[in-house]
């Protein structure tokens, strides 16, 4: 017996800044889907017009696809619009799109605002080719010029990962709490903290360098990865 989706109604839980340019970019993202493809479905308020884009071609064209989501939030999105979801145990993804907080003219990305970048990364390793979709508003000079990078950590570890990322030349580091909904801090799908790390410069060794951290599981600092960009 399947749930009655009528009761089930997903919806972004905030605004959705440059609605026209993420919707535009989704649209272009969704029409990139073939028949019998597993696509890699990334996280954040792109990534989640995209899905909902991909979900009408699904309903309308009676495409048969597999989507493999990056985060909890991205599978609910897709069960309830009725798009089969797999896991990298079950197939490997053909192709795979997502978000960035961040992108450098160099095509490195910061991601992780949503707390996913450990399966964002796992993922887009897997994928041939990962588009990352963007609006203007992600492009920037350099990194950490409007975010930090997320850096996830098990809880035991985070006052010395805080103390190494100081070492390595942050200039500032803050345990991300949960805010209004939550007391305490940001737990990830992991059951791990998140700490988020600002950097003067940012070169091609840091993303390695965070992840020999002792207690750092990864990090939201994407250098040297396949992927094309894709904005309006």
């Amino acid at each position: 017996m399947k749930w009655n989706e009528e009761y089930f109604n997903i919806e972004w839980s905030q605004e959705i800044t440059n609605y026209d340019e993420k919707l535009a970019v989704a649209q272009k993202i969704a029409s990139y889907v073939n028949n019998g493809d597993a696509i890699g479905f990334g996280s954040g308020s792109t990534s989640f017009l995209a899905v909902k884009e991909i979900a009408k071609r699904v309903a309308n064209e009676g495409l048969n696809i597999t989507a493999i989501p990056t985060s909890n939030e991205i599978r609910m999105v897709c069960t309830s619009l009725n798009i089969p979801v797999a896991t990298l145990d079950d197939v490997r993804p053909d192709w795979g799109f997502d978000g960035a907080d961040e992108v450098s003219p160099d095509g490195w990305l910061i991601k992780g605002r949503g707390g996913a970048m450990f399966k964002e990364k796992l993922i887009m390793i897997n994928s041939p080719k990962t588009y990352i979709i963007i609006d203007k508003s992600k492009l920037v000079t350099k990194l950490c010029e409007k975010f930090p990078i997320p850096v996830e950590c098990v809880p035991v570890a985070y006052k010395s990962a805080t103390t190494k990322l100081y070492e390595m030349g942050a200039d500032n580091v803050h345990l991300r709490l949960a805010g209004k909904s939550k007391d305490g801090p940001v737990i990830t799908e992991n059951g791990n903290y998140i700490l988020d790390a600002t950097f003067p410069n940012v070169d091609d060794s840091l993303e390695s360098s965070l992840k020999k951290i002792v207690g750092v599981l990864e990090s939201g600092l994407f250098i040297g990865y396949n992927i094309e960009i894709l904005k309006c």
